[in-house]
């Protein structure tokens, strides 16, 4: 059984602040974010800085969106662009809405 696949969000309470991840692993890397954030070691240093301040309460983790598997290409196993792709819509419409995003210090990239 393959993982479900897609977009999440971790939206602060206190601001209107958030952080988008797209992903080949859902669940996986919700727990995996989840943890860095509780032991302090969460990539982007914003947003681990205001969890530390806040702590998790103050934070709504959600998916957004699943990425269906291409049914037709059975062996397909590299969704990298169509993650991107979606990734950068859900920015463009979280934009729009007024939302802003903590600031990325290192190079976006999509986790398998």
């Amino acid at each position: 059984m393959k993982p479900a696949m897609g977009l999440y969000i971790i939206r602060s309470k206190n601001n209107n602040k958030c952080s988008l991840e797209a992903t080949q692993n859902l669940k996986g890397k919700i727990n995996s974010t989840r943890f860095k954030l509780n032991a302090g070691g969460h990539p982007n240093r914003e947003l681990q800085q205001e969890w530390s301040d806040f702590g998790e309460a103050n934070f709504t983790i959600e998916i957004l969106e699943y990425l269906e598997y291409d049914e037709k290409d059975e062996g397909k196993t590299d969704y990298t662009e169509e993650l991107s792709i979606l990734q950068m819509m859900w920015e463009e419409k979280l934009k729009k809405e007024g939302m802003e995003f903590y600031r990325r210090l290192i190079q976006r990239r999509i986790d398998h």
